[in-house]
């Protein structure tokens, strides 16, 4: 599922929504029967779908994942899908301290899970997403960062050149004490 199917899906179910309900997909962990090596338990994760009813706090229907919850709720799913995707890859929107939860959410809405999706948008679908400031400070986050990693990369590549120096270093002043003299003529 890429960003752009996962549009295309939100196109094609604009009416078939129910607005009554509000489904998420999400995984959690479930502990099996099983037990490790060390005697501990053994967790699988397992995909739940968590459906609310709209203005109702108090009843909420949270159960493992079937088929009929995929196919009544085919939006909320794809996004689900997508998220575990872009996650996979880069770095969730909730560790960039430049968004506010509410931002986050909308962002999440729209498909976007991380900074790199975020920052990778086109011009056309920051507009139409209404994601362009956020989409710029993505940018400067990861080019910052990018920043930061080379001058990271740069002092480990400089410590390995002092410690190389350092055995050199050694290794001459022990051969200069171990040179052999020369037979006067």
């Amino acid at each position: 599922m890429d960003f752009a199917t996962y549009q295309n899906l939100i196109e094609q179910n604009k009416n078939r929504r129910n607005d009554s309900l509000v489904a998420r997909f999400y995984d959690r962990p479930v502990k099996t029967d099983q037990l490790d090596a060390n005697g501990m338990p053994i967790f699988k994760t397992v995909c739940y779908c968590e459906i609310r009813i709209k203005d109702n706090t108090t009843e909420v229907f949270d159960q493992p994942a079937t088929e009929e919850k995929i196919a009544r709720f085919p939006v909320e799913y794809a996004r689900y899908q997508l998220s575990r995707k872009q996650v996979e890859n880069g770095t969730p929107l909730e560790q960039f301290a430049f968004l506010t939860l509410s931002e986050i959410e909308a962002c999440k809405y729209r498909g976007i899970f991380t900074i790199e999706a975020l920052a990778d948008l086109s011009d056309t679908h920051a507009k139409d997403l209404g994601v362009i400031e956020e989409r710029l400070l993505a940018r400067r986050f990861l080019e910052g960062n990018r920043k930061i990693k080379h001058t990271l990369d740069m002092e480990k590549m400089e410590a390995e050149y002092k410690h190389k120096i350092a055995v050199l270093e050694t290794e001459i002043a022990r051969l200069k004490k171990t040179k052999p003299r020369r037979a006067k003529r």
